[in-house]
């Protein structure tokens, strides 16, 4: 998967994700912010983090911990198909 391929997955499954009801073009912003985030951070506990830090400073509602540690889990191993290469 190139770069561009994988962030597409990557916007996707954020599109998905709709952690707050916002429907799936609410969360463009956060959705950027998220791909920046995933590219820099290799741990899902640090990334969850990240992930909630950004949706709540958008949105001031709080996401559990859990949720966001799912989505995290998902956007690295996305991440992690894509940067495998033969």
């Amino acid at each position: 998967m190139t770069g561009r391929e994988t962030n597409e997955k990557l916007f996707e499954t954020l599109q998905l994700w709709d952690p707050l009801s916002a429907g799936p073009d609410g969360y463009d912003t956060e959705i950027a912010d998220v791909i920046a985030a995933v590219h820099k951070i290799e741990h899902p506990n640090t990334l969850a983090k990240e992930i909630q830090r950004i949706y709540e400073f958008s949105f001031e509602e709080w996401i559990s911990m859990e949720s966001c540690l799912t989505i995290s889990y998902k956007l690295l191993e996305i991440k992690g198909s894509g940067s495998c290469s033969i």
